[in-house]
């Protein structure tokens, strides 16, 4: 058999179903014109990629074999390649729009092998008994855990394999059915390679023996180092998610308690089953007319960290300065976008897009239709955070706050999380609130009820 390893969301060597399948292969990875295409020049996702792709390469170099780099669109890369004699092309499976068309037309040029690397669950293992989708996650997550054996942690062995004799020196660019050589450097794909600080999945999984003690107590606030960090790994597979499923069995039989972190596996896994069956929800409601209100001049504040309303325009400052986001803070600042500043879920869902490293368009796009009320399973349109309380709770002496708002250290805490003293004093280099919370929030509900079908 000699097939074709495509390694998209898997840039490891270890525990990688793509080596456990024997046979003359060819591993490649393709930097996607379609999608670089809509990422400026210097974002920061093309240099981790970037990274982690060269890493796997000297991985797969270890074990005898090797990473041929493409940069171009996928299907005219397998065009090039179809005729070289190849049985099949083997990849584990992604749920987006555009992922399931390429695949699609991958597949009419070469027969497609889906392996179930990503998630936990194939999207088709958790159904009710009349085998529909279910779509609330409580009972979802209930069934996935009677369903849950040993089989879902265990590691794929490595198998050793021939690799196909090709021209794995720097990056081929395939435009317009030509092939160019290109120099293994960011530079050869248009964008500007910046140094980043990356821990090893590792060390994070080393650090979490500590957090998980505490985990579900304290995830929530974001001046704690108390998430794990591996959402971009998980992301990129530079960690298999069963690694982190072992990992938890382990701690579990220490009497660490473990379930709490496991939801969130749940719910990641949940996330892109519902995009997997319902795919128009990747831009349409599932339910309501609401569309917001489309207001240049508030999308720009909120983008630029500048909206006056303290724990929010941290938490975009975060984005932009680190290309992440504190969980608790994200829904915040979903629920100010979409409900207070009552702008389209789909602006903030691109805007998250554009920034964050972890993005998962499953995972972004079902937690923006939850924050506005509008998903399969979402937060009840009526149910608004009010970001004064949310600071008050989760950022109580404003640690997280003034640490990306530098403009706020010498403002007591009391004062952050008063709406009164914000309208009613002028911050140096700081805005006033663009709105108040108390009528906006009445604004949205009116608007929401206006809406409902």
């Amino acid at each position: 058999m000699r097939r074709i390893l495509w390694f998209r969301r898997d840039l490891r060597a270890d525990d990688n179903p793509l080596l456990s399948l024997g046979g003359e292969v060819l591993p490649i990875f393709i930097f996607d014109t379609n999608i670089l295409a809509s990422l400026s020049p210097d974002d920061r996702r093309l240099s981790l990629i970037f990274a982690q792709v060269v890493e796997l390469k000297h991985a797969l170099k270890a074990k005898g074999l090797d990473l041929k780099l493409f940069f171009g669109p996928p299907v005219e890369v397998f065009a090039a390649l179809a005729p070289l004699g190849f049985d099949e092309v083997a990849a584990s499976g992604d749920y987006d729009a555009y992922a399931r068309q390429r695949d699609l037309e991958v597949s009419h040029l070469l027969h497609f092998r889906y392996l179930k690397d990503s998630y936990i669950f194939a999207p088709d293992e958790v159904l009710k008994a009349d085998q529909s989708p279910y779509l609330v996650f409580t009972p979802f997550y209930n069934r996935a855990k009677t369903l849950f054996t040993a089989e879902h942690m265990k590691a794929y062995p490595f198998v050793p394999q021939q690799l196909f004799p090709a021209g794995y020196e720097g990056i081929t660019r395939i435009a317009e059915g030509r092939e160019i050589p290109l120099p293994l450097e960011a530079s050869s794909l248009g964008f500007a390679e910046q140094k980043l600080s990356l821990e090893k999945p590792e060390a994070k999984l080393t650090r979490l023996k500590e957090q998980l003690k505490n985990y579900a107590t304290d995830r929530d606030f974001p001046s704690l180092q108390a998430t794990s960090q591996l959402s971009v790994d998980l992301r990129f597979g530079t960690l298999s998610v069963r690694e982190v499923l072992r990992f938890l069995s382990a701690q579990k039989k220490e009497g660490v308690e473990t379930e709490p972190f496991f939801r969130q596996l749940l719910f990641r896994d949940f996330y892109a089953y519902l995009l997997f069956h319902f795919p128009r929800i990747e831009k349409e409601n599932y339910k309501y007319r609401f569309t917001g209100v489309e207001d240049p001049k508030k999308y720009e504040a909120f983008c630029r960290g500048e909206t006056g309303v303290p724990l929010v325009d941290a938490g975009v400052r975060e984005l932009l300065q680190t290309g992440t986001m504190h969980n608790r803070v994200r829904m915040v600042c979903a629920s100010f976008f979409t409900k207070d500043l009552l702008l389209p879920w789909q602006w903030g869902e691109a805007f998250f897009a554009k920034h964050l490293l972890d993005y998962d368009a499953a995972s972004n796009i079902l937690s923006w239709q939850w924050s506005a009320g509008t998903g399969i399973d979402p937060q009840p349109y009526f149910r608004i955070f009010n970001p004064y309380l949310q600071a008050k709770r989760f950022d109580k002496e404003a640690l997280y706050i003034k640490r990306f708002c530098p403009e706020l250290k010498d403002i007591a805490p009391k004062a952050l999380h008063d709406e009164e003293y914000l309208f009613a004093h002028a911050i140096a280099n700081y805005p006033k609130p663009i709105l108040l919370h108390k009528e906006a929030s009445a604004a949205a509900l009116a608007y929401f009820k206006r809406s409902v079908v």
